[in-house]
């Protein structure tokens, strides 16, 4: 169960992203905000990396060409994702886009059972199905 209270303040960490990004985004282009974002949290993971002793596993992502290739991939998902909510936010209200975001919950299902072969129980459908009805009843007006 370590991965509980991992998630949990992933969860955590996004609202605060919502809520700082909209402040933030006021005034400023989303696109260029996000760029900055992405910038400050390259250089904070790098000195989480560095303080932990970890640069030389770096190493070994670069060493294997189909990881790098994933990992590659996963980073490019990851900045359209950001420029999309950023640009959502801007044009949005957080208890909007927020739960529309986390539609990404059941999309991460939905292709884990296609691509990875991920197996879910009737009650994981029922949550999925729950979800998709709590996004779709948050972002009503």
């Amino acid at each position: 169960m370590l991965w509980l209270p991992y998630a949990l303040l992933s969860a955590v960490f996004a609202a605060l992203v919502s809520i700082f990004g909209k402040i933030g985004l006021k005034d400023l282009d989303a696109n260029s905000a996000t760029a900055l974002r992405a910038v400050i949290m390259a250089l904070f993971l790098l000195g989480v990396v560095a303080a932990q002793g970890k640069f030389g596993q770096v190493g070994e992502i670069f060493a294997q060409r189909k990881a790098l290739a994933f990992v590659a991939m996963s980073g490019a998902a990851g900045a359209l994702s950001w420029l999309f909510y950023f640009l959502a936010l801007k044009a949005g209200t957080v208890s909007q886009v927020g739960p529309v975001d986390k539609l990404s919950v059941v999309f991460a299902i939905v292709l884990a059972l296609l691509f990875l072969g991920e197996k879910i129980t009737v009650w994981n459908g029922v949550g999925v199905l729950m979800i998709t009805a709590g996004v779709i009843l948050t972002s009503l007006k």
